[in-house]
């Protein structure tokens, strides 16, 4: 078997945004000042199948924590205002530069970054997940 090894040069994360909508219809509504997208996924939890006899630890896969999303954005007031105005479950759409998309639902929670001198203010919103993210394709 030949292995065909490339080499890839990466690609930049500019132009990655986010939308939101009331449900995954759409349609999305982009949230300005993006600046930082957290992983997306989850592990597995492990369930412990070790016996006594074994010498070593052993697990099966469990579900997937997902945990909570955290998106970083440059403060604006009126994002600020209507982001933290959204109280129930939205729809989400992260589209990256090569159009690959992710969507899921969550509610969001809104909090006002740390400042120092010399710093821009910041916001951040947590998502509490009420569905799996959804990798796909924009159209």
């Amino acid at each position: 078997m030949k292995l065909n090894l490339q080499f890839f040069a990466g690609m930049a994360a500019t132009g990655t945004k986010i939308g939101h909508a009331a449900s995954s219809e759409g349609p999305y509504t982009d949230i300005p000042g993006l600046l930082e997208v957290p992983e997306i996924g989850g592990d597995p939890e492990k369930i412990d199948t070790t016996t006594l006899t074994d010498t070593v630890k052993t697990s099966v896969p469990g579900v997937k924590d997902l945990g909570d999303l955290t998106f970083k954005f440059l403060y604006d007031t009126e994002t600020f205002k209507k982001l933290n105005e959204l109280k129930v479950k939205q729809s989400f759409r992260v589209t990256f530069p090569d159009k690959m998309t992710v969507t899921f639902d969550a509610i969001p929670n809104v909090k006002m970054g740390s400042t120092a001198v010399n710093s821009a203010l910041t916001f951040t919103v947590g998502m509490s997940l009420q569905s799996a993210p959804e990798f796909g394709t924009a159209s």
